[in-house]
């Protein structure tokens, strides 16, 4: 695990050096450079694997190719032989070397021999070729930006930024679709001048030119036709192969786990897999709502697993410059947790398996059952649906918990005005701003700034595909197309990398996706049971009495707090607002949404909690604030 950079243009040297030092976290081990006449290359290293003679960047025998890389190649060991076999001589160790091999024998379409989690840039100096790849699921991130002379590319935006080369303008685009969706869309990114590198494409750029292609694409055809029982066993073997490849590491690998299937199960396996005691790491909260510590516990008693736990208490309004900065845009509710196991862990270890992608390739999200309950709902006459209905739905009391029935009822009413790809996509940001909601907070000279684009053809693009049909099968291949690479596993990527952990993903692993995109939906779903087909995977390794709970989910009370502890920090947060003084959002109307959360009206606890992090981000990012003087900031904020 690793941070990459790299500069083509004049001053490139001392660019990168800027880039590089941008990037101490994500490898605090080494630095390495490589430079020429044309390209400096820079490295910061996580030593996980051949800590001797691993070091970055690497060239091949001829010194003709070069390469940085950020990431693991779970079967270069079976390549390596195969190359070895080939004449291919290897000077290290380490797995990445394969790559440059690979990449001498079929040049581009190395890519496609890769089963890991990748970002690297390969320079060819023999036809001045700089090659960049993902893979295929978008674990490991990539970004780049060009103009004029230069093209710069690094592992995280903030190295970009510090290069010099760019100002930190936001990118109204961006934040418009950001807001309704909770992702930043295929190569957007926050920053104007600054681009995304797409999950499972490469970009090659030769004589000023940049090309960029995609190599790979999750097919959701060819449906198995074997008997439930013989998936159920292809499933397991295949997760256990896959979680015996994603160990490969010269230092110990530990595992999250939570109440969910999907980190257990991993760990289980895991455990099974390895003759000592694996770390396993849990956090809770003292809210019983969300705590998953005393699930957490039953299976690391049933795997004689090494449990680390803590319950946290975190102050939020504190911890939040520290979590924008490293995300590079707003922290999201979820990434706390991911932040504080992640520091939990990195007392202990460099590495640990994770749970990430089980319920968007195995069907896990209550959405997806939901959007069968919105069709027969849609059975009643719209009338009575919204005169009846919709006005006692508008009654319940907001009790700002965890998914209140206050919530599921809005839920209901307002996915029954959509149908089809529509309704998945207002799904995805229904407790966010869609429609009249962010008309209302962009004001009309920001609105004039916008392009065309509409934030939910982001998600038609993929719900409407000719590759799929069935209604699960769309929403599953949506959400890996985009909520997956774009949020999900950014998220994990950079709360882990805040603290130097590398956190692998069995579940994200290309040939794992394959394979589910081939199960036929009535195993994913069946009846009322969600991810049925993992759960029956699950028995064999979990206590039976937790293979069956519904789904919960790791969070805090936000909207509890927001209308206490939090209440006076994003009240006095708003009322200094910079995007209310640069004129994108109405000041407005942002109070308005905190006084109807406030007073228990409507419980607007993730709008509150984006706006927030959208003031700190312009306070980090635009104001040029450091992380510590945020923090002083926000403290003054919340005491005033």
């Amino acid at each position: 695990m690793c941070g990459i950079v790299g500069a083509i243009g004049p001053g490139k040297d001392q660019i990168v050096g800027r880039m590089t030092a941008a990037l101490v976290h994500r490898g605090p081990d080494d630095s390495g450079f490589y430079r020429d006449s044309q390209i400096s290359l820079g490295h910061r290293r996580l030593s996980i694997i051949d800590l001797e003679t691993g070091a970055q960047p690497l060239s091949d025998p001829s010194g003709e190719l070069t390469l940085v890389c950020n990431g693991e190649v779970y079967n270069s060991p079976e390549l390596r032989r195969q190359l070895s076999a080939r004449g291919h001589q290897f000077k290290t160790l380490t797995d990445v070397e394969v790559i440059l091999h690979l990449y001498r024998e079929v040049g581009a379409d190395c890519v496609k021999h890769l089963r890991g989690m990748f970002a690297f840039a390969l320079w060819d100096s023999r036809v001045g070729t700089l090659f960049l790849a993902r893979d295929h699921m978008g674990q490991k991130p990539l970004f780049y930006h060009q103009s004029g002379d230069h093209f710069l590319f690094a592992s995280e935006p903030k190295a970009i930024l510090a290069s010099g080369l760019v100002d930190p303008v936001p990118n109204l685009d961006t934040l418009w679709h950001y807001l309704s969706l909770r992702f930043v869309p295929k190569d957007l990114c926050f920053f104007e001048g600054i681009q995304k590198l797409p999950a499972a494409t490469t970009l090659t750029r030769s004589t000023g030119e940049t090309t960029i292609r995609r190599y790979w694409t999750p097919d959701f055809g060819n449906k198995l036709t074997d008997s439930e029982q013989d998936v159920e066993q292809q499933l397991d073997t295949l997760l256990q192969e896959t979680v015996q490849c994603h160990l490969l590491s010269d230092v110990p690998v530990g595992a999250f786990i939570s109440g969910g299937i999907d980190s257990t199960t991993i760990a289980g396996m895991m455990a099974n897999a390895v003759e000592n005691r694996v770390p396993a790491f849990s956090i809770g909260v003292e809210d019983k709502t969300f705590d998953e510590l005393p699930l957490a516990r039953r299976v690391a008693a049933k795997h004689n697993l090494d449990l680390s736990e803590r319950v946290v208490t975190p102050d939020l309004v504190h911890l939040m410059p520290t979590l924008v900065h490293h995300m590079d845009e707003p922290s999201d509710p979820f990434g706390i947790g991911v932040y504080l196991v992640s520091e939990l862990a990195s007392q202990q270890v460099k590495v640990v398996l994770g749970g990430d992608g089980g319920d968007e390739i195995l069907g896990g999200y209550d959405r997806y059952l939901g959007q069968r309950l919105v069709d027969y709902y849609c059975l009643l006459p719209r009338l009575l649906r919204e005169q009846v209905f919709g006005r006692m739905a508008s009654m319940l009391p907001e009790t700002f918990g965890y998914k209140s029935m206050a919530q599921k009822a809005f839920w209901l009413q307002s996915m029954s005005r959509f149908d089809g790809g529509e309704r998945y996509a207002h799904s995805l940001g229904i407790l966010r701003f869609h429609g009249e909601a962010k008309n209302q907070l962009f004001t009309s000279a920001a609105k004039q700034r916008l392009g065309p684009e509409h934030s939910a053809d982001w998600v038609l693009e993929h719900f409407d595909a000719d590759n799929v049909t069935e209604l699960l099968d769309r929403m599953l291949y949506s959400d890996l197309m985009t909520r997956v690479p774009d949020h999900g596993l950014v998220v994990t990527d950079r709360m882990s990398m805040a603290h130097s952990l590398e956190v692998r993903s069995p579940f994200m692993d290309h040939h794992v996706v394959e394979f589910a995109a081939r199960i036929p939906t009535r195993m994913k779903i069946k009846g009322l049971k969600l991810k049925y087909l993992l759960r029956k995977v699950a028995a064999r390794y979990l206590p039976e009495e937790l293979v069956w709970l519904r789904k919960k989910g790791f969070g805090f009370p936000l909207g509890r707090w927001m209308r206490t502890d939090m209440l006076n920090f994003v009240r006095n947060l708003f009322r200094e607002s910079r995007f209310a003084q640069a004129g994108i959002f109405d000041g407005d109307y942002m109070n308005l949404l905190l006084e109807e959360h406030a007073s228990g009206k409507v419980d607007h606890n993730y709008r509150l909690w984006l706006l927030s992090n959208l003031e700190i981000w312009y306070r980090l990012y635009v104001e040029n604030a450091s992380v510590e003087s945020l923090r002083d900031e926000t403290q003054r904020l919340a005491a005033e």
